[in-house]
């Protein structure tokens, strides 16, 4: 995979990572008691922030002071 390859991926991460956090507010504030259902989300939403994370630290390098 290429850097501009990374970076469609980054964004579509991005993008699938709010639109997590929206549902879950939604079913949360929704009054839902599908505790089962939110939580899979949540799991959803921790593994898109690690691959987030992992793309976002191959992408910007670290800077030595």
């Amino acid at each position: 995979m290429n850097e501009d390859e990374m970076r469609k991926r980054l964004e579509v991460l991005r993008i699938e990572h709010r639109d997590l956090d929206a549902a879950i507010d939604a079913l949360t504030a929704g009054g839902g008691n599908d505790q089962l259902q939110i939580a899979r989300l949540k799991k959803r939403k921790l593994r898109l922030k690690d691959q987030i994370a992992m793309i976002e630290d191959y992408l910007i390098p670290d800077i030595i002071a």
